[in-house]
């Protein structure tokens, strides 16, 4: 592969065909399956979610290119036992974007257009949601939960499961019921807490989260991203502390919870 001004995807195949070489390959890259892959191709997941909610977009190029690195990295394993190439997989998914976006492509090509009206968000929706239950039941699916990732984050998972249920009709009427549990299920809690047995706490803490899940959803927001967004709040302010206290020429040892108390809420003021 000759040094070029802008390389495409079909040089990517041929890097990716030469890495994997048997004879003249990269040892560490040969090694490879595909579960060994699994944790970095998690890994590069995060990096873009991160580069994004940081809204670092000069490096977001770069981190979708080690993203698509991974997908090319499966295409090219399976290839080699025979399974699937990376061509079948650009074709797989443009024959399931163009069945599930009958009203932009109504005859089920790039070639086609729709041409009058509207498109109706709800219908579209409901279109959707159609075209999903038929895929699942293609693949012989028999429940509406069957192909939703077990090994997704749990606030994720628990968000999608909540929203396909809710999708059959099994949902709160309103977010002032799921209050209304949120509240119950402290309570629970209280109560697992006060008789100190631990595995009732669990299950209750385990109910209080999937409530909070349920709670996030009838808000209008994504649980993964608020949990996130507060998480690295949290770090913010307490890497503060830390530089507050440093410049004090103290630390974190040796200070009650209330002196603490004060050092974080002078923190929380300067980032407020």
């Amino acid at each position: 592969m000759s040094e070029r001004s802008h390389y495409t995807i079909d040089d990517l195949l041929t890097l990716m065909a030469r890495l994997r070489d048997p004879d003249s390959g990269c040892p560490w890259d040969i090694r490879q399956d595909f579960a060994s892959l699994v944790p970095f191709t998690v890994e590069e997941v995060y990096e873009v979610v991160d580069t994004i909610e940081r809204g670092d977009y000069n490096h977001l190029g770069e981190e979708l290119g080690d993203l698509l690195f991974q997908v090319v990295f499966y295409a090219r394993v399976a290839e080699e036992e025979g399974r699937f190439d990376f061509a079948s997989v650009v074709d797989g998914i443009v024959r399931k974007l163009l069945a599930r976006h009958p009203h932009v492509f109504p005859a089920g090509t790039l070639a086609s257009r729709r041409t009058t009206g509207d498109a109706d968000e709800h219908q579209v929706k409901s279109q959707w949601e159609a075209i999903k239950a038929g895929e699942r039941q293609s693949k012989g699916h028999s429940s509406l939960l069957a192909d939703i990732p077990a090994a997704l984050p749990a606030l994720v998972r628990a968000q999608k499961i909540q929203k396909r249920a809710a999708g059959a009709g099994f949902d709160w009427t309103s977010i002032q019921g799921v209050m209304a549990k949120t509240r119950e299920e402290i309570e629970e809690l209280q109560q697992a807490i006060t008789a100190q047995d631990i595995t009732e706490i669990a299950d209750e803490l385990g109910d209080l989260l999937f409530c909070c899940v349920n709670l996030a959803r009838h808000a209008g927001v994504d649980a993964e991203t608020v949990l996130r967004r507060a998480t690295l709040k949290f770090e913010g302010r307490f890497k503060c502390m830390e530089q507050l206290l440093a410049a004090r020429g103290e630390t974190f040892a040796g200070r009650d919870a209330e002196a603490l108390d004060l050092v974080w809420r002078e923190a929380k003021g300067l980032l407020a």
